[in-house]
């Protein structure tokens, strides 16, 4: 697929194009801050089909890019997004998952290393789907309050559910957890029916079932 780059650290930046171009993927440009992200995304033509981005670059090294990241997602929806960042930022991992987490994803730069992982998430991102990094998804879905609805999901429930919000379908849950798709579909509409999430038209249950009580 098509990538644009945007990291400000040299040495990732260069492996991660290393990375890619052995993989097949054409990068189309590597760049050092959020601005020239910005200009390459517009520049390209035909678009990338995703921008990997870290949250954190110059000047301020503060959210530059996840603030680049949330702008591609407004003027180019189109565009997948790989968002990766040191710490989990909560305040822009959830902005940028609550309107919508078709092609968007959030990994822990840790999580780079892991080179099959990485590549799964941009593959996932790349054909619409969603990933997030397991940590990413324990710390968002984690509220004091004793009121807490997830409080009510069974250790099961709490897993499929943090699969779901990886973006990971049904049948790929089934893999990672070694039971049965049908195991699995009961498990969800377990979790829809603790999150009174009932059936209707006009939004999905799924997205709501891992965003309806995230924290700002």
């Amino acid at each position: 697929m098509r990538v644009i780059l945007a990291e400000d650290s040299t040495l990732l930046r260069e492996g991660l194009v290393r990375l890619l171009a052995e993989e097949g993927h054409e990068v189309l440009a590597a760049v050092g801050d959020a601005g020239a992200l910005l200009a390459a995304v517009s520049a390209a033509e035909p678009p990338p089909e995703v921008v990997v981005v870290d949250v954190r670059m110059p000047p301020t090294h503060t959210d530059e890019g996840v603030r680049a990241a949330l702008e591609i997602r407004r003027r180019r929806p189109e565009i997948g997004v790989l968002v990766l960042s040191q710490y989990v930022e909560k305040r822009y991992a959830t902005e940028l998952i609550t309107a919508d987490i078709a092609g968007v994803g959030y990994l822990l730069k840790d999580r780079v290393a892991q080179v099959d992982e990485f590549l799964d998430a941009l593959d996932r991102i790349g054909a619409g789907g969603a990933a997030f990094d397991p940590e990413v998804v324990r710390q968002l879905l984690t509220r004091g309050s004793r009121a807490d609805p997830l409080s009510r999901l069974t250790p099961r429930e709490s897993d499929v559910l943090g699969h779901m919000a990886q973006g990971r379908t049904n049948a790929g849950i089934a893999g990672q957890l070694h039971i049965s798709q049908s195991a699995v579909e009961k498990h969800v509409n377990a979790i829809f029916d603790k999150l009174d999430l009932a059936q209707g038209a006009g939004y999905s249950r799924r997205v709501l079932a891992v965003l309806r009580y995230l924290g700002s």
